[in-house]
């Protein structure tokens, strides 16, 4: 089966990347193959709104190194794995903030999870643009909230669990990687 990476950046308050989170998953079954969790030295110690979940018990150990290095471990992945694509929840945010990945095709989950066409989940008196996008709500939380039904569920915004999460919506919205390209 083809694999595929997920990725996702927690920034500091001044919008330089302190964290990468990056998961490998098959496509066939969308279940994690490899993961890699990056804290970013020095940019982490700039602090930015999400620096208290660095480091959570139960997340993996994360490597503590320099971007330079942290791009040559996710450009290691991704060679080493195949992988021609990358997903994220936003991706133009996390594009833009990761230009040493522009040499691998981006894809953004959000297309179809923040669609009513693409996701049943979205109530149907949930107020959509012409295009069928929820007008507000569509963020990680909101949608995971939607497709799992748990209305209890809170993002974590440490980069390696959300890219989990991120996964797990592709899986409950259960359309084939092909769909988001």
């Amino acid at each position: 089966m083809e694999k595929f990476i997920v990725i996702d950046t927690e920034t500091t308050w001044t919008d330089s990347v302190m964290s990468i989170g990056a998961v490998v998953a098959d496509s066939g079954d969308m279940s994690p193959v490899v993961s890699k969790y990056y804290i970013l030295d020095p940019e982490y110690k700039a602090g930015g709104m999400y620096s208290r979940q660095l480091i959570l018990s139960g997340a993996a150990r994360p490597i503590v190194c320099s971007r330079g290095d942290a791009m040559e471990g996710i450009n290691a992945l991704i060679r080493e794995n195949g992988v021609s694509k990358i997903f994220a929840y936003n991706a133009v945010f996390d594009r833009s903030h990761l230009p040493e990945l522009a040499h691998v095709r981006w894809y953004d989950i959000m297309k179809l999870a923040a669609y009513r066409q693409y996701n049943r989940s979205i109530p149907c008196d949930a107020p959509l643009c012409s295009t069928g996008r929820l007008k507000s709500g569509y963020g990680v939380e909101a949608i995971m909230r939607m497709l799992s039904g748990n209305p209890l569920y809170c993002e974590t915004h440490n980069a390696l669990l959300d890219t989990l999460d991120e996964l797990k919506i592709m899986l409950l919205l259960g359309y084939d990687i092909g769909e988001y390209l």
